[in-house]
């Protein structure tokens, strides 16, 4: 019933609306220490930015995007299963402009990134550190 009234106040957003939404996330963990409490509260701010997902729906929150001299954009989000969702309030309604907000959902359904691998630098790969000889 909670999920269903989740729902229903989503489809009723639109893209660029400021919203936190708090949810639990998944956790590994032994049975020996964890008391039989396993929920991981989250909660997470961001510009709603739609529903998407074939097999489940996620809530999709803009955390930080970026526009490109050329008008490309770009975005770092947030992706909440929609059964994970326990609570979603609604910060400000059309927080980030409507032509931003599109350019938002226009970058996050975006197939074709072959924009940014044109480069002709060799990759750099993240290796770890290692003190006093040791790996961490």
């Amino acid at each position: 019933m909670v999920k269903n009234t989740i729902r229903k106040q989503l489809e009723s957003l639109s893209p660029g609306d400021l919203i936190s939404c708090s949810w639990c996330d998944a956790s590994t963990g032994k049975s020996s220490s964890n008391g039989g409490v396993i929920d991981v509260p989250v909660r997470s701010w961001g510009v709603f930015v739609g529903l998407f997902g074939n097999k489940t729906k996620h809530i999709v929150l803009a955390q930080n995007s970026f526009q490109y001299a050329d008008g490309l954009y770009d975005l770092d989000y947030t992706a909440i299963p929609l059964s994970w969702a326990v609570d979603v309030r609604v910060l400000e309604k059309g927080h980030f402009p409507q032509p931003g907000a599109r350019n938002l959902v226009s970058s996050f359904l975006m197939k074709d990134r072959k924009v940014f691998s044109q480069s002709n630098r060799p990759r750099t790969f993240q290796q770890r550190l290692s003190t006093h000889g040791r790996p961490n």
